[in-house]
């Protein structure tokens, strides 16, 4: 077997948490318990996971406004995450961040992202950062296909090449820049070629198959450890969700997104390889989902009873840095 045991049950447990939380993340926002925003990343938890499991504490990842299964792929605290996505002022940002905005200093996630584009020039930083200390830590941002035009995302890939950092570009195309198919708006046949053209190894993965996603996370990071210098990667995906929920969605196609689950549903996949491969067993994996389905219910019943932020002390606490 070419992956041991205890890993391939930690990337199916991670990779189910980030499901689970995703869902139940939709449920809270609709029955009115998640203030703000949620855009949900079931489809895409593989990538997540390939990218972010071989990574330390050290490593930085930058992540997008699409960030839970960032955050939960890099380690950090489920319980914590749902404090904060509801506001809570024991949330991992005290509730100040929320959804978009969430982060884990301690993990190396410095956070998600409202910003279009905004992830890869702060990874570029803290890239700069490990190669000016002479560490063999790496940054790694996440980007979607929709950002993937943004003027700072093709400055930061310019950057690391000129710079020769170590820093890993992995750019989720699930299709859709909120509802613009990715096909319409790439103005080139290939967002893998494209960003080869910067001058750094590029190659395109299927995102739905996490062996082949995280062989080539391997290969890339490696690269970067060794002072090779960037890489991109082009996973594709799927977005089982609209680009917020609540999105109408009009713009997809009839069954489209029904068609997805059946057929291009990530953790199905990872599921039918490990057990055709005699490499897990089906109970293994019926216990996780018992496991994680209560993990989330704790986090969804501490959240809600976690206390709201006081204005009368918290509002000003944390906004500005003195010096």
């Amino acid at each position: 077997m070419p992956y041991q045991t205890e890993f391939l049950l930690r990337v199916y447990r991670t990779m189910k948490t980030i499901r689970v939380f995703e869902e139940r993340c939709i449920k809270e926002f609709e029955g009115g318990n998640i203030p703000g925003f949620v855009h949900a990343s079931n489809g895409q938890e593989a990538v997540a996971v390939a990218a972010c499991i071989d990574l330390t504490d050290r490593d930085i990842i930058g992540s997008t406004h699409r960030g839970h299964g960032h955050c939960i792929a890099k380690g950090c605290d489920v319980i914590g995450m749902m404090k904060e996505i509801m506001g809570k002022a024991t949330g991992l940002c005290k509730g100040k961040g929320g959804s978009m905005h969430i982060a884990d200093f301690d993990k190396g996630m410095i956070g998600a992202n409202a910003i279009v584009g905004g992830g890869p020039p702060l990874c570029n930083g803290a890239a700069l950062g490990a190669k000016t200390r002479g560490t063999r830590d790496i940054a790694l941002s996440f980007s979607g296909d929709g950002s993937a035009n943004q003027g700072t995302v093709l400055e930061a890939l310019n950057f690391a090449v000129v710079l020769k950092l170590p820093h890993v570009f992995m750019f989720e195309n699930n299709g859709y820049g909120e509802g613009t198919g990715a096909d319409y708006a790439l103005g080139c046949s290939s967002l893998a070629e494209r960003n080869g053209a910067f001058g750094m190894p590029s190659e395109y993965v299927d995102g739905l198959d996490f062996f082949a996603t995280y062989e080539a996370c391997q290969r890339a990071i490696e690269r970067a450890r060794n002072g090779e210098g960037p890489s991109a990667i082009e996973a594709e995906t799927v977005r089982f969700d609209g680009h917020f929920i609540g999105d109408p969605q009009l713009y997809r196609g009839e069954n489209e997104i029904q068609n997805a689950k059946d057929t291009r549903d990530c953790i199905k996949i990872f599921r039918e390889r490990v057990t055709g491969e005699s490499w897990l067993k089906d109970e293994e994996m019926d216990r996780i989902d018992a496991e994680v389905s209560d993990l989330i219910d704790t986090a969804v019943e501490e959240g809600l009873a976690a206390p709201n932020p006081d204005p009368a002390t918290d509002l000003m606490a944390d906004v500005y840095c003195s010096y």
